[in-house]
């Protein structure tokens, strides 16, 4: 297995996850539904040597302290920017309530081949009664049906994942047979929310398995211990973190897996600049933001030292900038200064996580 290093991700959420982030003359608000707007922030990172980013999404639109933004769909986004980038890793959330799981399989594999093997996907569920009724197929859930139904939805898209074998396209020009079939699986799955034969329409990607992430919470932290390759976790101190983090890592070995292929990262909120101070009272005094989590106002140096901080306590951190397109810049001067890693192969190899096997053809060969 590839030697683990410290994980350093970029959240992109709207315009920063300060809800007044758009009022600022450099957060580009009006470019928030272009394409050049995401692609040129998620180039950015990926020059910088940052390792992921989060495009986040929903199905509500997002609260701005009694203003509404709206927001474009995150795989899309994601798939955009597979060809001007990389290296860095493209996560968007897609959430599973109101969406099939064939369609999800079917979407980040493709993201998966458009970016050679740089895809994740953050799983998500849609907890609001606004939510349940702009579609109108269903009532509200509870949180326990809520993660029971995405338990069942992430198995159903990594069997589908799974569906095709690693050579099942043969393309023989002899014979005329573009795929073989035997190397082709129903998955067959029958669960308490879904009912799904397969296989998928699409190959088998070329990480086998892109990358689940789950947000750990109380209703979601069975789930993300058995299912999640990148744990997300929010805490308001370093030492709060810290007893998060074990608790996510006893619940993994609990699922009975091995910690060391479970990435626990955490949120961080940041405003790095020369005037954070200055910065951080103007967003404030168009109105108030508490973070979630630990967070960090100051200039790169001090960024540096948190880092290096956490580096004994998570596996990473995901930056959260109050005001997104003013912040990059100095996110990247922050990351060129920690010991990065190589950026030429599949995600999972470049974060220390193993290439899964594919289930099918191993019941195959033990016949």
């Amino acid at each position: 297995m590839p030697e683990k290093t410290f994980i350093v991700a970029v959240d992109l959420q709207g315009t920063g996850v300060h809800p007044q982030a758009w009022r600022r003359t450099d957060s580009r608000a009006e470019e928030l539904f272009t394409a050049q707007y995401w692609t040129g922030l998620i180039e950015q990172a990926d020059s910088a040597g940052v390792d992921l980013v989060f495009i986040p999404d929903s199905f509500a639109l997002q609260s701005a302290d009694g203003s509404e933004l709206g927001r474009l769909d995150a795989a899309s986004i994601a798939a955009r920017a597979a060809a001007p980038t990389h290296s860095i890793g493209l996560v968007p959330t897609v959430t599973v309530t109101h969406t099939e799981p064939f369609h999800v399989s079917k979407q980040i594999a493709s993201i998966d081949f458009a970016s050679h093997g740089r895809a994740g996907w953050e799983v998500s569920v849609s907890e609001s009664d606004a939510e349940t009724k702009s579609f109108g197929r269903k009532g509200v859930q509870s949180a326990t049906s809520l993660w029971a139904e995405a338990d069942d939805a992430i198995e159903v898209v990594s069997r589908l994942w799974d569906s095709w074998e690693d050579d099942a396209e043969i393309r023989d020009v002899s014979t005329g047979r573009f795929i073989d079939r035997d190397k082709l699986h129903y998955i067959d799955f029958e669960g308490e929310h879904f009912s799904v034969r397969g296989p998928s329409i699409t190959p088998r990607s070329p990480q086998g398995q892109s990358l689940v992430v789950i947000r750990a919470t109380s209703d979601s932290l069975k789930v993300a211990a058995q299912r999640a390759d990148i744990v997300r976790i929010a805490a308001p101190t370093v030492d709060e973190a810290s007893v998060i983090a074990a608790r996510v890592r006893r619940a993994v070995v609990t699922a009975g897996r091995d910690p060391a292929n479970v990435h626990v990262l955490l949120d961080l909120d940041v405003l790095v600049s020369d005037s954070a101070g200055v910065d951080l009272a103007q967003l404030n005094g168009w109105g108030s933001y508490t973070s979630q989590s630990v967070s960090f106002v100051g200039e790169s140096a001090g960024l540096v030292a948190l880092l290096g901080e956490l580096e004994a306590v998570v596996d990473g951190v995901t930056l959260r900038p109050l005001a997104l397109a003013s912040a990059l810049p100095a996110i990247a001067g922050v990351v060129s200064q920690l010991n990065r890693r190589s950026t030429s192969g599949l995600l999972r190899e470049r974060l220390g996580l193993t290439r899964p096997a594919n289930r099918y053809a191993a019941k195959e060969s033990a016949k």
